[in-house]
């Protein structure tokens, strides 16, 4: 059976869900990643509310469309980070946010995530992807100097934050595909090896591959698949262009906004940037991954009315299924007459 397709809204949460989920089915995805935020779904009132959750039921069958994940990357990103400031203000909702003491927005940001795996249950949603924050982002470059202790405290920090969460996942039954990203307790491979570790490896949390992260930073997306194969719990589909080589450009991106051509990298329309696609779509297949490729659009350069429905046909282009039979078969001599 093909793997469906979907549309990630966290893009798209500037429009009602219905217009979501009228223009996605019209472009013929398969599917939604729901984002919690905007209209799209509010976790508190899906884990409490039959008659609104039964609203988001007769949207997705009005038009045709299914759910395999819901997103809640906003209210992750302020379980663990250090510090909580005005940029988390922009991106959290009034009930997370509260008064805005730190403490208290980890605590109500945890409590949202708890809410999450309820709402997801209740949808009959396997996955929740997401951002965990990080208490140690900010000391990246390692200047001032960094101890070995500050760090192994960053991922205490998250395992103390992030497995009372995870216990309700547990008792749920659903799963946190964290998203490898920069900003995260896990950006890249080694650290995504650390964030496994220091949550025991438990079943509940595992990882949200998206290419897009790799592909700036240097890091190989489909050796990564296969490193990670038991844990790759949800595919993102996006994309990267690196912009570098002419001895001005960094990969730190210079404080320029996404478009601009003095950046290191940018984000791109899926199929646009330096993305394997083919054979990052073969180890899939490689690693029997059957779950839902979602495309998150993301192309400052691009109209998304344009880039959204261009995704989808270049995403169907490359994702064939793996053979039946191996092909070799056909050449044995003990077949049937």
């Amino acid at each position: 059976m093909p793997r469906p397709i979907t549309l990630f809204t966290g893009q798209w949460a500037d429009l009602p869900f219905e217009e979501v989920c009228r223009l996605a089915s019209g472009w013929g995805y398969d599917g939604l990643e729901i984002a919690c935020w905007g209209d799209h779904l509010d976790v508190v009132r899906a884990a409490s509310d039959d008659a609104y959750l039964q609203n988001r039921f007769d949207l997705l069958e009005k038009y045709g469309l299914k759910v395999w994940a819901i997103s809640n990357h906003l209210t992750g990103q302020a379980v663990c980070d250090d510090p909580i400031d005005a940029r988390h203000r922009g991106i959290l909702s009034d009930r997370v946010w509260g008064d805005g003491s730190p403490e208290g927005v980890r605590r109500r940001a945890a409590e949202e995530m708890q809410y999450t795996a309820r709402a997801a249950a209740r949808l009959g949603v396997k996955t929740v992807v997401g951002f965990t924050g990080s208490a140690i982002w900010k000391y990246v470059a390692m200047f001032p100097p960094v101890s070995p202790e500050m760090v192994d405290a960053g991922y205490q920090d998250f395992a103390d934050r992030w497995n009372p969460i995870l216990d309700v996942f547990d008792e749920v039954g659903v799963r946190f595909a964290h998203e490898v990203h920069p900003s995260e307790i896990a950006y890249d491979y080694w650290t995504a090896q650390r964030a496994l570790e220091a949550v025991g490896h438990r079943p509940a949390f595992g990882l949200n591959w998206d290419p897009s992260h790799f592909v700036w930073q240097d890091l190989d997306p489909v050796g990564f698949l296969w490193d990670f194969r038991d844990r790759i719990y949800h595919v993102d589909c996006k994309d990267a262009k690196r912009q570098v080589g002419n001895g001005r450009n960094g990969r730190l991106g210079s404080h320029l906004a996404w478009a601009d051509p003095r950046r290191g990298w940018d984000f791109v329309s899926t199929g646009h940037g330096d993305v394997p696609w083919e054979a990052c779509f073969r180890m899939l297949n490689a690693i029997d991954y059957r779950g839902p490729i979602s495309i998150e659009w993301e192309d400052a350069g691009m109209d998304r009315l344009t880039g959204a429905p261009q995704a989808l046909e270049f995403v169907r282009s490359q994702l064939f299924d793996p053979p039946a039979a191996a092909f070799d078969a056909a050449f044995s001599s003990h077949q049937e007459q």
